[in-house]
């Protein structure tokens, strides 16, 4: 009951700031806030983890629907609800179909990458309500920009409102994680406006009573949604996925992701029912849930009723200042900003450094429209992974008439031709060669193209009159070696090979003594 009360204190204030990354209504994001933790209490596999509006998940909502609908219009309300059954649909389906380990689908340089970027622009996002300004009409950085080099349009109140929520927020967390911050924040936030009679932007009208379930939503247009529907429903799994994960390895208790995808399922098709948007997991309130004493899923249950009671008495929070809600989503997304990480691992990996920023910049350059800059990290790592595997390497060691060719790495049908130029560059570069001996110790895997490759370059050795032997054959190849070389004339039989390799080394052993 603590654990969960405490979480549903938080939750309030988050959803109406969520709901306007979102490109939605404030009240929205607490329609979002009462029946998917409740719903997805009764699914999920960890007991900690606390389900509703978040920022990452927010943003890839309104990049999905700004390039169909206006934001903030009745219709896009009824697009964003379709969206969250889309979602929520998609995983409940993965889920059923046994697929969790979707959630490792996304490597870590393209998370590291796009987290940080969409935490920027989220962050660029809450400039104009930080300051309270109306910029004109354009991008997220582009209104970021223009807010801050017109410090003229800049309101001093809303500045301090926006300073002093961050501080207590931000203070109250390494006081204790169970400190109430951003309640704390709201709650002065209120009283200030209204004992100095703020004159600043304040949370719009929200709507009393409770929550009506309906189906009546534009479902002619379900088309246009699926694609960034499926696209959310993978990449906002991940951070629910990496809760569980975490908690679950803590506490040396076992997780299933394919309940967390059925339970984020549930989730977000209760939401969508009810009149909300695409919801996830959230790492800042799970913590709180965990720290605040949660034992069970049971947490979560008392996180929705709790919101799910406080609907009628929403319109208390009329005269918070819209301000307040940008110093809350500072506080929360300010850490997912990681340069340092980023810029460090030019020197560790430049292939890897490469796809972390390649999604870094695709998705400053796409925004709003982040989802793809997602597919881009993706295609980004699977070019790296090919380009890692395709580069070829060799070592040659002669030893009088015996040449001895090791290749290293992975031989796979886009590394043959390396293959194939090496070792006749090899054999070219000696003189007087009579054998050569191609040993595959080093050879992490070795396809069916591989060995044709190797079965052509000895037709082609012989010929000139070298002899040719295959040495340490990985056991995965023997098979596809088998094929090609077995029983060939001046080809040694795979029986026969052991006997061949230890003639083999006893002449490198004289030769070398």
């Amino acid at each position: 009951m603590l654990a969960g009360f405490s979480v549903a204190i938080v939750l309030i204030p988050q959803s109406l700031a969520y709901s306007q990354i979102a490109g939605l209504p404030p009240h929205i994001g607490l329609f979002a806030s009462a029946l998917p933790p409740l719903l997805a209490a009764l699914f999920a596999s960890s007991p900690y983890l606390q389900t509703g509006p978040v920022a990452l998940t927010s943003l890839l909502t309104i990049g999905a629907l700004s390039s169909i609908e206006d934001a903030g219009t009745a219709e896009y309300i009824k697009l964003a609800a379709l969206l969250a059954i889309v979602v929520g649909l998609a995983r409940l389906l993965l889920g059923l179909l046994r697929m969790g380990y979707v959630a490792y689908f996304m490597s870590e340089p393209v998370v590291l990458g796009f987290t940080s970027a969409a935490a920027i622009l989220i962050v660029s996002s809450q400039i104009p309500t930080m300051f309270d300004t109306s910029p004109p009409d354009s991008g997220t950085l582009e209104q970021a920009g223009w807010t801050l080099i017109h410090p003229d349009q800049w309101r001093l109140s809303a500045i301090i409102i926006t300073l002093a929520t961050i501080a207590v927020v931000m203070a109250g967390r390494r006081i204790s994680a169970l400190f109430p911050g951003v309640l704390v924040a709201v709650v002065g936030a209120i009283a200030y406006a209204r004992v100095f009679d703020y004159e600043g932007s304040l949370v719009p009208e929200l709507p009393g009573g409770w929550i009506s379930l309906s189906l009546d939503l534009p479902w002619d247009r379900i088309g246009s949604l699926i694609v960034p529907g499926v696209i959310i429903a993978l990449i906002g799994f991940a951070e629910p996925a990496s809760i569980s994960r975490t908690f679950a390895t803590r506490d040396r208790i076992r997780w299933s992701a394919n309940r967390e995808l059925v339970s984020q399922g549930v989730a977000n098709l209760a939401s969508g029912i009810s009149g909300g948007f695409p919801v996830g997991g959230s790492f800042s309130r799970s913590s709180l849930n965990r720290l605040a004493g949660a034992k069970t899923r049971a947490s979560g249950a008392v996180t929705g009723l709790v919101v799910l009671a406080t609907l009628p008495v929403a319109p208390v929070l009329e005269n918070l200042p819209t301000a307040v809600l940008g110093g809350i989503v500072f506080a929360a997304v300010i850490k997912l900003i990681q340069l340092i990480p980023l810029i460090t691992m030019f020197t560790k990996s430049r292939a890897q450094a490469l796809v972390s920023g390649g999604t870094f910049i695709a998705t400053l350059a796409l925004a709003p429209h982040v989802e793809r800059a997602v597919v881009l990290g993706v295609i980004f790592a699977v070019v790296a992974h090919l380009y890692r595997e395709m580069r070829f390497a060799s070592d040659v060691e002669r030893h009088g008439g015996n040449l001895i060719f090791k290749p290293r790495g992975v031989l796979w049908f886009a590394a043959t031709p390396a293959l194939e130029h090496h070792l006749n560059q090899a054999v070219d570069a000696e003189d007087g060669v009579q054998h050569v001996i191609i040993d595959l110790k080093e050879v992490g895997r070795l396809d069916y193209s591989g060995a044709v490759v190797i079965k052509n370059v000895i037709d082609d050795l012989e010929i000139r009159g070298i002899s040719v032997f295959v040495a340490n054959i990985p056991d995965h190849s023997v098979r596809s070696i088998a094929v090609h070389l077995g029983g060939r004339s001046g080809v040694p039989d795979l029986k026969a090979l052991p006997h061949r390799i230890r003639h083999q080394h006893s002449l490198r052993r004289r030769e070398t003594d």
